[in-house]
């Protein structure tokens, strides 16, 4: 009796430290990028509409379309090698859940054309190599900017 409930007490532990396992697994995938855009801790996908490609946040994953599929890659095709995805655009889709956003290409292609901005939009990181821009003292919205007199044209 005494060997079964250590049986069974061994089995309960193996179980719960395998489960906790998997927990600490899952919660370092699926990190938004430093592009991505800020405030969105839940997101699943972004649409980038310049590219005409979708970013799967969880699996690390761009998707887009070339020779006739598409593609999973860890980098944008090689066309797009110079698009900034610091200043680009991302819409994110908060209203589909599932493995294929592209399903909805179509309809995103359209309402989020190339050269589309919706809001005013922040990226959880800074470009790497960049810093943020310094005001002069002097310059309009400097600290010792004062207006005098009203200007001469």
């Amino acid at each position: 009796m005494k060997t079964l409930k250590f049986a069974l007490l061994g089995i309960g532990l193996m179980i719960s430290s395998l489960s906790q396992a998997q927990v600490n697994i899952n919660v370092n995938v699926g990190s938004p990028p430093a592009w991505g855009p800020a405030g969105y801790d839940a997101v699943e996908y972004y649409y980038l509409p310049d590219v005409e490609a979708y970013y799967d946040v969880r699996a690390s994953r761009f998707i887009y379309y070339g020779n006739g599929k598409w593609i999973r890659a860890a980098r944008l095709p090689y066309h797009h090698r110079h698009y900034d995805l610091y200043s680009g655009y991302k819409v994110v889709l908060t209203d589909y859940h599932g493995p294929t956003p592209y399903i909805h290409y179509k309809e995103h292609k359209v309402k989020y054309y190339k050269g589309y901005k919706g809001g005013s939009q922040k990226t959880i990181g800074m470009k790497h190599g960049k810093k943020p821009k310094k005001i002069h003292p002097h310059a309009p919205g400097g600290k010792h900017h004062k207006k005098h007199g009203k200007d001469k044209h």
